[in-house]
């Protein structure tokens, strides 16, 4: 079966056919489509709260002997680090693979990290697509890996990975590997990380590792083009699509799965050339370890290790160019849609002169004119305790203006524990949270959360967990309920009310997404 796909798409379909019984993430950008087309697939699929939450379900499936994929971008897998570093040392008995979707040149996200680094950090064998057919091979490989080894995988894609299209060979639809039955058997020294066992799962994990490494070099994950001794170039993922086009004459080693690396095959493609160059987006992963291996290869300039790669800077680059960039033609700012329930919410807090700790969110644009009203956002969640720390050490007077705002999704994912902070170390000039509640996950695509009262496929009912159940049961003072653009003044005298008090406040800004509306409104929904 052949058919165009993106990369997410590829992903999707090849957890259907090699027999993914769970998969679990949260959306963002660029991973969002995924588990949403794994579930158009037949695929079982669910959002959960947050990225650890996700990781933590996917883990407990793996435990009873099924496969399970748990998806997330680049800066989600640092919410799931804690089990991702864990489950390194024990395994499951079911195949884990873990997808990270990085975001090089930040198209939408707070940071360009790169995530090759976790697979280093944690010990976890990793592979890198490079297009959409690879994206559905090497998926199916990474869960026989993982069987393999007990092992969870990690696999990582890039921004063009996941939303470029090519046409893909669907190799296993007329065949697809049947789920496996899932049943339990108790297993503590593999399963429960206290530390003897630990200490024994951690040289059990470096043995491994050096056994993937002799895996890896037999070359199945490895395409190696002859051409020029002049020239050598090791490369991986989207990187290794431009090479190709910048460079046609070059002798080119390609690397899929670049966690541990294949030593023999590198140093044998480095002994054929003359110069021998990695290209790679992000940090100089490849680089490092390959240096470390005692090989000779050349790194990029340090400009090229910013933003995305295409093939006039990979030409740049390995003409060792290092004159300016022509700068990106202008795009049109970015702003919060004409018809956002949150648009009068800022224009309250704006004229109020409130300093406003922000959070992750398509809100987040409220920092842009003519609102001009969001002065800090450092990660989601970070909105209510980062206001907390201003209102322990501003003055009085400023700390008084102090206000978090955060989404209906993202105080779900990580906002609940700032409430918990609040009521626990009470400032003394107490606090303002607004919690901009648009009834849907907007940022990423309008997908569900656990407020919403319905599943992923947005058909199946469940239960619909209370904001306000959530802030009064921890205890805060007051929770006001309004919408606020049906009633800007009466926002702006409550919001008053409640910084010129010592209590602990909520403010609950209640108003659907005009795109969610739009979109349940096609599906038939009310």
């Amino acid at each position: 079966m052949k058919l165009l796909a993106s990369g997410n798409e590829a992903v999707a379909l090849a957890a259907k056919d090699c027999g993914v019984s769970l998969g679990c993430g949260y959306p963002g950008t660029p991973s969002s489509e995924i588990l949403d087309e794994f579930c158009k697939a037949g695929g079982s699929a669910e959002w959960a709260p947050n990225e650890k939450c996700a990781l933590e379900v996917a883990i407990g499936a793996a435990y009873t002997g099924v496969r399970a994929l748990a998806t997330m971008k680049h800066v989600g897998l640092n919410v799931a680090a804690d089990p991702f570093f864990t489950i390194a040392y024990s395994g499951t008995p079911g195949g884990l693979v873990v997808i990270s979707a990085d975001d090089p040149g930040m198209a939408s996200s707070q940071n360009e990290q790169d995530n090759r680094r976790y697979a280093v950090a944690a010990g976890v064998p990793m592979f890198e697509p490079s297009d959409s057919q690879e994206c559905y091979d090497m998926l199916c490989a990474a869960f026989e890996l993982s069987d393999k080894f007990r092992s969870p995988v990690l696999f990582r894609m890039t921004t063009r990975v996941c939303h470029s299209q090519c046409i893909i060979e669907r190799r296993y639809a007329d065949s697809p590997r049947a789920e496996n039955p899932a049943s339990f058997t108790k297993d503590p020294k593999s399963n429960v990380m206290v530390p003897a066992f630990a200490k024994l799962a951690h040289r059990r994990l470096r043995s491994d590792l050096h056994t993937m490494a002799d895996f890896n070099a037999k070359g199945d994950f490895i395409v190696e083009k002859s051409g020029s001794a002049e020239l050598g170039i090791i490369t991986s993922g989207i990187s290794y699509q431009h090479v190709l086009d910048a460079a046609p004459d070059a002798s080119v080693l390609k690397l899929g799965m670049t966690y541990p690396l294949p030593e023999p095959r590198i140093r044998d493609f480095a002994a054929k050339v003359k110069r021998c160059l990695v290209i790679e987006e992000g940090d100089p992963v490849l680089f490092e370890q390959i240096m470390a291996m005692g090989i000779a290869v050349e790194n990029k300039l340090e400009e090229f290790r910013f933003g995305e790669l295409n093939v006039a800077r990979v030409r740049k680059l390995i003409a060792r160019d290092a004159t300016p960039e022509a700068p990106g033609a202008p795009g049109k700012p970015p702003q919060l849609c004409l018809g956002c329930p949150h648009r009068k919410t800022f224009e309250v807090l704006r004229d109020t002169g409130c300093i406003v700790s922000g959070d992750i969110g398509c809100y987040t644009l409220g920092v842009m004119p003519p609102f001009s009203a969001i002065d800090s956002c450092v990660c989601m969640g970070a909105s209510v305790t980062v206001g907390l720390g201003m209102r322990h050490t501003l003055p009085e007077s400023e700390a008084r203006k102090v206000v978090s705002v955060i989404g209906d999704s993202t105080f779900l994912h990580t906002g609940i524990n700032g409430i918990v902070e609040m009521v626990y170390n009470r400032p003394e000039t107490g606090h303002v949270v607004i919690i901009l509640d648009n009834r849907i996950t907007a940022m990423t695509g309008c997908q569900e959360n656990p407020a919403t009262g319905r599943k992923l496929d947005h058909k199946t009912p469940a239960f619909a967990v209370s904001l306000e159940n959530i802030v009064r049961g921890i205890g805060v003072d007051n929770c006001d309920v309004i919408d606020t653009t049906a009633e800007p003044e009466k926002f702006a005298e409550i919001l008053k009310m409640r910084l010129a008090s010592n209590d602990c406040s909520v403010i609950i800004a209640r108003r659907p997404c005009i795109l969610a509306m739009a979109k349940m409104a096609k599906m038939g929904k009310n």
